[in-house]
C-alpha cells in the first residue's frame, strides 16, 4: 500500500455524550427542523458546552435526530453537561430528549463528502448505551459511571441497572444518572423487554481509575471501520408535546400483589358480579395486611381479559412482584373458584388452589384464599388482620351482589356521568342495606355517595347531609373503630364542613387498619394543598399514586398542585403521565393544552384542543363549553363567545377558569354581552345574577364563595361600596389560613372588584399579593382575560406581568 493510500489513525479517548429527540421520525419536517433549532440553542448555553468550545476541548456532530458531543479532558464534562442540559429542558416539556454517556477511543476521519468527522468504538459504545433509554433517561456506560463514581457527590445519584444483551449481541452494563429532579428513575422499557445478565446493585461502587490495555488501538481501529459517519441536521419546538415525564418510582418490593378480576366462566354472564365481588373481598382482605403491598381496585380491574396480556408486563405497569388471577364458575347453588398466584418477575407458578364448595361458602373461600397468599407471601399477620381477614362482610348474597354493583358505579363516577352513577348507586345500596341492616361496608358505601352527592353539589340539601351522618352512625356501631369508620368521617367532615383538621385526625387513624387504601393519603393530600402544605400535598398525591397507578384522577390532582405552584413544566409532565394511561380522554388533553395558555399566554393548542374535542364528541360540547367560554373571552372573539354560550346547561354553575367559585350562568350572559358591546342587555343579565346570588347568601351567609361572587356582580352593576363591602367580608369568611386553595382565587377577585370600582391602588395591592403566593393566577390568565382590562397600561401592572411570565 503507497504512502498516499494509508489511513491516518490517530486514537484519543473521548468522553461521549449523545443527545437524540424521543419520536423524532413521527414529527411533520418542519417540526423537526424547529424541534432541533431549539435543542441546539438549549445545548449551546450550557455553561459545560460553553467552557470546553473556548478552550478547544469540545466535538461537535449533527445526528440527524439529535447531536454528539465529545470532551476530552474529564469524563466528569459530559455528566455535567447532560446535567444542565436536563435542568433547561424542564422548561421544555416539549422537548422529549433521552442522552447516552460513553469515554472510549475515538479517531479522526475523513467521510465521504470529503468532511472530517469522527468515528470509534466510544461513539459506537455511546450509542447503544443511548437507544436502551426513555424520554427523560441519562444512561451512562459502567465503565463511565465507575470513573466518576470515585468523586463522592456523584455516587448517591447513579443507580446500577445491570448488564444486558442490546445489539448485534453486545453485552452492556447500564447505569442510570437522576440528580435534583433531572433525569428518569425509572426502568427503561427496553430493558424490561430484554434478558438480563447481571442483577443490579444498590449503587455503583468507586473503582480504580481504567487503563486502555496495550491492544485497546487495534480493537478500537477494527470497531472503527465499522462506524457510520453521523449526519448533519438542526432544530425547534412543536406546539403540543407528549412527553415521557419523569416519576418517582419505588423498587419493586417482595412482599407486592396485583389482585387481577376473577374471569366469570358460568353461562349466566350476570354471574359477572359475583366474580368480581370475590375478587373484590379477597383484594379487601389482603389490603387490610400491613406487612404487604396491595393494588386498589381502580388500577387492576383496568386488566380484565388477562388472556391478552403478559403478567410481566401486567406486573411492571402496576409495581408488583406477584400477581394473584382466578375463574368463578356458578351453576345452581354450587362455586367453583380458582386461584393462582404467580411470581410475575420469573414466570413462576407459586401457588394454585381450587375451591367447590355450595355458594353460601363463598365468603369461606374468599377468606382461605386471602391466608393462603399472606402464607406464600411470609407476610406478617397480625391477630387484628386476621380477625378483620375472617369477619364476613354479610350472610346476604343477593345484598352483597347490589353492593358490589353500587361500588362499580362510584368508582366509574369519578371518571364520568357522575350525577346518574351516584344517585343510582345510593338506590342499589339502599336495598342493599334494607335487605341486610347489618351490612357495615354498604353502609360506608352509602355515606360516601351521599357525601359526593353534597360535595359536587348535585343536592346540597340539609336532607341529603343528614341522610350521610345516618349512614355513618351505622358504620361507627356495626364496624367500630373500623379504618372505614374512621374513613367515613373524615370524608364527610372534608367533604361537607371543610373541617380539614377534624378530617386529618381521622384519617390519620383510618391509615392504621387501611395501610393499602389509597383514599386516605389522597385526601390527606388535599388537606395539605388547602393548608398551603404544597410538597407534602405533592408527597401524599404521588404515595395515592402508587397504591393505585393506573387512576388517572390522582395525577390529575397532583398537576393541579403544580399548576397553583406555577410549576408549569411539572403540570405538563404529570399531565403527559395522566395521557398514558388515558390517550382516548379529551379533557385530559384539554388540561393539557391549557398548560400552553397559562404559562406562554398562547391560547392556540386550547383552540385545537377544543375543536379537536368537538370533532370528535359533538355530543358532548356542552362538557367544554365552559372552558370554550373562557377562552373565547379572552381571545375577544364575541362571536365564538356567544356561540358556547348557547352550549352551557341552562341550569347549573359555572367556575368561569377558576376552581371552586361558582357563577350563575346569568353572569356569562353578562360577560358575553359586555364582549359585543350591548350594556343594556349586559345589565338585565347582571341584574338576574344578582338575585341568584342574593338567595345564595341568604341560604349559606358563611360562604366566602358566594359572597365573593355577589361582590363580582355589584361590581359589574356600578355598586361600588355593596361590592368592596362583599369582597372583603368574602376574604375574612375565608382567609389563607383557613383554606389557601379557594382563599387565593377571593384575592384576585377582590383585585378585580376594587379595579373594577376604581379603586386601583387597592386592586395592586391585591394583585401583588395574589402574583406572591400560590394559586390559580397564572401569566396567561393576567395577560388575555377581560376582567383585568381596567388596570392594562399601568406600569404597575406591566410589572407583575413580567414577575408571572415564564422564565
Amino acid at each position: 500500500m503507497s504512502a498516499e493510500l494509508k489511513p491516518d489513525i490517530q486514537l484519543e479517548i473521548a468522553h461521549v455524550l449523545l443527545i437524540d429527540v424521543v419520536g423524532y421520525s413521527k414529527l411533520l419536517v418542519n417540526e423537526q427542523v424547529e424541534l432541533l433549532h431549539e435543542l441546539n440553542r438549549i445545548v449551546r448555553s450550557s455553561e459545560c458546552f460553553q467552557a470546553a468550545e473556548a478552550k478547544e476541548k469540545l466535538i461537535r456532530l449533527p445526528t440527524g435526530d439529535g447531536m454528539a458531543l465529545l470532551f476530552f479532558r474529564s469524563p466528569e464534562q459530559p455528566v455535567r453537561c447532560a446535567l444542565q442540559i436536563g435542568e433547561t429542558l424542564k422548561n421544555f416539556a416539549h422537548i422529549p430528549v433521552r442522552m447516552g454517556l460513553h469515554s472510549g477511543p475515538v479517531n479522526h476521519v475523513t467521510d465521504v463528502n470529503d468532511r472530517s468527522n469522527v468515528a470509534g468504538a466510544g461513539i459506537n459504545v455511546a450509542q447503544r448505551v443511548l437507544d436502551c433509554g426513555d424520554a427523560g433517561h441519562i444512561l451512562l456506560s459502567k465503565h463511565l459511571a465507575d470513573d466518576v463514581a470515585q468523586s463522592g457527590q456523584w455516587q448517591p445519584h447513579l443507580q446500577d441497572l445491570g448488564e444486558y444483551e442490546v445489539k448485534h449481541g453486545l453485552r452492556l452494563h447500564i447505569v442510570n444518572l437522576c440528580k435534583d429532579g433531572v433525569g428518569n428513575p425509572s426502568l427503561p422499557q427496553r430493558l424490561q423487554r430484554r434478558s438480563r445478565w447481571k442483577q443490579p446493585t444498590a449503587s455503583v461502587r468507586p473503582v480504580i481509575a481504567a487503563r486502555w490495555p496495550r491492544w485497546a488501538p487495534a480493537v478500537a481501529l477494527i470497531l472503527s471501520g465499522l462506524a457510520v459517519a453521523f449526519t448533519v441536521a438542526l432544530f425547534l419546538r412543536r406546539p403540543i408535546p407528549l412527553k415521557t415525564a419523569p416519576v418517582v418510582t419505588r423498587a419493586i418490593i417482595d412482599k407486592s400483589i396485583a389482585v387481577l378480576p376473577f374471569d366469570n366462566l358460568s353461562d349466566d354472564k350476570q354471574n359477572v358480579y359475583l366474580a368480581d365481588g370475590i375478587q373484590d373481598e379477597i383484594l379487601t382482605d389482603l389490603a387490610k395486611v400491613a406487612d404487604l403491598k396491595v393494588i386498589s381496585r381502580t388500577s387492576v380491574m383496568q386488566f380484565r381479559n388477562t388472556a391478552q396480556r403478559n403478567l410481566r408486563d401486567i406486573a411492571n405497569l402496576l409495581g408488583v412482584s406477584h400477581v394473584l388471577e382466578g375463574t368463578v364458575r356458578r351453576a345452581r347453588n354450587r362455586i367453583r373458584v380458582s386461584a393462582q398466584l404467580i411470581d410475575a418477575r420469573t414466570d413462576t407458578h407459586v401457588w394454585g388452589e381450587t375451591y367447590e364448595r355450595d355458594v353460601e361458602d363463598v365468603f369461606a373461600i374468599e377468606n382461605e384464599v386471602a391466608e393462603q397468599i399472606v402464607g406464600q407471601l411470609k407476610s406478617h399477620l397480625s391477630a387484628n388482620e386476621k380477625a378483620a381477614i375472617e369477619k364476613k362482610p354479610t350472610a346476604d348474597l343477593a345484598a352483597y351482589d347490589l353492593y358490589v354493583r353500587a361500588k362499580n358505579l362510584i368508582e366509574r363516577a369519578v371518571f364520568s356521568d357522575q350525577r346518574n352513577s351516584l344517585f343510582e348507586a345510593v338506590r342499589l345500596l339502599e336495598e342493599a342495606v334494607k335487605r341486610d341492616p347489618t351490612f357495615g361496608l354498604a353502609h360506608y358505601q352509602l355515606a360516601h355517595a351521599h357525601d359526593q352527592i353534597y360535595w359536587f353539589g348535585f343536592d346540597r340539601s340539609p336532607a341529603r347531609l343528614a341522610a350521610a351522618q345516618g349512614s355513618i352512625e351505622e358504620v361507627r356501631r356495626l364496624l367500630p373503630d373500623s379504618g372505614e369508620a374512621h374513613l367515613a368521617i373524615a370524608k364527610h367532615l372534608y367533604w361537607a364542613y371543610l373541617d380539614f383538621d377534624k378530617a386529618r385526625q381521622e384519617l390519620e387513624l383510618a391509615r392504621r387498619t387501611l395501610p393499602n387504601d389509597p383514599v386516605p393519603y389522597l385526601l390527606i393530600g388535599y388537606i395539605d394543598r388547602r393548608q398551603g402544605r404544597w410538597e407534602e400535598s405533592i408527597r401524599g398525591m404521588e404515595r395515592a399514586s402508587e397504591l393505585d397507578p393506573r387512576n388517572f384522577f390522582i395525577l390529575q390532582q397532583i398537576s393541579l398542585t403544580y399548576k397553583n405552584l406555577r410549576r408549569y413544566a411539572d403540570t405538563a409532565a404529570v399531565l403527559d403521565r395522566a395521557i398514558k394511561l388515558a390517550p382516548t380522554d379529551p379533557n385530559l388533553r384539554l388540561q393539557r393544552a391549557e398548560v400552553e395558555l397559562d404559562s406562554r399566554a398562547d391560547p392556540k393548542p386550547l383552540r385545537a384542543a377544543i375543536q379537536a374535542f368537538r370533532a370528535a364528541n359533538p355530543r358532548a360540547i356542552s362538557d367544554i363549553a365552559e372552558t370554550s367560554l373562557s377562552l373565547a373571552l379572552c381571545e375577544r372573539d364575541a362571536n365564538a363567545a356567544s356561540q358556547t354560550l348557547q352550549e352551557l346547561p341552562r341550569d347549573g354553575s359555572f367556575s368561569y377558569g377558576k376552581e371552586g367559585i361558582a357563577f350563575p350562568r346569568s353572569w356569562c350572559e353578562g360577560l358575553v354581552a359586555r364582549l359585543r358591546g350591548e350594556n343594556a342587555v349586559a345589565e338585565a343579565a347582571f341584574i338576574s345574577a344578582r338575585s341568584q346570588m342574593e338567595k345564595t347568601v341568604h341560604d349559606e351567609p358563611a360562604s366566602g364563595p358566594a359572597l365573593c361572587v355577589l361582590g363580582m356582580v355589584d361590581a359589574a352593576l356600578g355598586r361600588k361600596k355593596d361590592a368592596i363591602r362583599e369582597g372583603r367580608r368574602a376574604l375574612e369568611l375565608l382567609p389563607p389560613a383557613k383554606d389557601a386553595v379557594d382563599s387565593a382565587v377571593l384575592i384576585q377577585y377582590l383585585a378585580v372588584i376594587y379595579a373594577w370600582s376604581g379603586k386601583n391602588d387597592a386592586a395592586f395591592e391585591q394583585l401583588n399579593t395574589a402574583a406572591k403566593i400560590p394559586g390559580n393566577f397564572t401569566y396567561g390568565q393576567l395577560r388575555l382575560d377581560p376582567l383585568w382590562d381596567p388596570l392594562r397600561g399601568d406600569p404597575r401592572f406591566d410589572k407583575i406581568l413580567a414577575e408571572l411570565a415564564p422564565k
